[in-house]
């Protein structure tokens, strides 16, 4: 089946702040639909080519921190973070949008990454640690909107859980400590979809699990 056509100058702006825009999509005579997105609108990811579409950024990453403890089994590194929409602390993989600078590296996602776990963990990724990326590009809820997250690993080195902080929030960023969560703590996680306050967490969250679930050791 063919795609629907859209056109920028079809596209109309129903509210736009700096970190959220809500455009109205016409697309066909009469037909409309509305897209909740981060992006501009030359930038919206319906008015891309399929070449743009399939070589496109995502927004921003979510960050499966592996932690490596000496004589201790790798532990997945989360948080809780406030999560305004629901008025609750939420169990939380380190997660951030990419900034500009980010965007001029020569591999925005890393960079991202990087300086996301530096800022919500206090953990500096070194030479000797690997971080890489598990999903290039996931679209978080494309029935409302175009907002995408790529999914990346870090295994981080460490002595100690001394350097481990929550310092480096900025902007609305509130934290309330972090969990280390073991394989067969994850599987129960994964499962239950609550976390020990009997609380449910994000998707972005469930999926992370899911993936240190079959994590080589």
């Amino acid at each position: 089946m063919d795609k629907f056509e859209i056109k920028k100058e079809k596209i109309q702006t129903l509210y736009e702040t700096k970190f959220l825009k809500m455009y109205d999509i016409q697309y066909k005579e009469g037909k409309h639909y509305y897209n909740a997105t981060r992006r501009n609108v030359e930038d919206i990811v319906a008015v891309k080519s399929c070449e743009e579409f399939q070589n496109m950024l995502p927004d921003a990453v979510t960050i499966a921190v592996v932690v490596r403890l000496p004589e201790k089994e790798p532990s997945l590194l989360l948080s809780y973070e406030y999560r305004y929409p629901v008025s609750q602390f939420l169990l939380s993989p380190v997660a951030g949008l990419i900034d500009e600078e980010d965007r001029l590296e020569s591999n925005p996602l890393i960079s991202a990454a990087r300086r996301e776990i530096k800022e919500e963990c206090g953990l500096t990724v070194k030479d000797t640690d690997k971080i890489y990326v598990i999903n290039p590009c996931a679209f978080s809820s494309p029935g409302m909107t175009d907002e995408s997250n790529a999914f990346l690993c870090a295994e981080i080195t460490v002595d100690n859980l001394s350097e481990l902080n929550q310092n480096g929030a900025v902007g609305g960023e509130v934290f309330d400590g972090f969990e280390l969560i073991g394989i067969e703590e994850a599987k129960e996680l994964f499962f239950k979809g609550r976390d020990k306050n009997g609380n449910f967490f994000s998707l972005a969250t469930w999926a992370v699990l899911g993936f240190f679930m079959g994590f080589e050791r």
